[in-house]
């Protein structure tokens, strides 16, 4: 989910010389997956170079036209962590915006497949419970969608 959301990027709020205000552009759909092991949940640590480099989030990305939620969460698990999961259903989502663009974060369950992981855009995953995952360094829009999670009856405890 690299290069989707810039705390740093500047934006001129009163430059009068631009001869047309720019329109609001609709929130970019990004996907998360929510694979739970055991009770645990697996959460990505950005790589190295990266922008969000060192913050950790639930893998997943950026819903490309023409996909469906569950293809585009198919395709970026297999990009990314070199997975063929099953994506299960929807676990609802949460918006985030900062000056000149937004998006919106979707959770889907995610089965957790058998073997190993081939990381390629995270140096580390790990399992760790539900509870545990705030104790991470989350990036803003992945902490919004984990106070969210966490509120949902159905997910407590798991």
């Amino acid at each position: 989910m690299g290069g989707l959301y810039d705390k740093g990027q500047d934006f001129p709020e009163n430059d009068m010389s631009q001869k047309s205000i720019p329109q609001e552009q609709p929130p970019l759909r990004v996907l998360a997956a929510v694979l739970e092991k055991n009770g645990r949940w697996l959460i990505a640590k950005r790589k190295k170079g990266d922008r969000f480099a060192g913050l950790w989030e639930f893998p997943g990305g950026k819903l490309e036209p023409g996909e469906t939620p569950e293809e585009c969460l198919a395709r970026e698990l297999y990009e990314e962590l070199g997975i063929r999961a099953r994506v299960g259903r929807s676990l609802g989502s949460v918006s985030y915006s900062a000056p000149g663009f937004a998006i919106e974060l979707i959770a889907y369950r995610v089965l957790p497949p058998a073997g190993s992981f081939r990381l390629q855009d995270h140096e580390e995953v790990r399992w760790v419970s539900p509870s545990e995952v705030g104790q991470f360094a989350l990036t803003e829009p992945d902490r919004l969608l984990l106070e969210k999670l966490l509120a949902k009856d159905e997910l407590k405890g798991t």
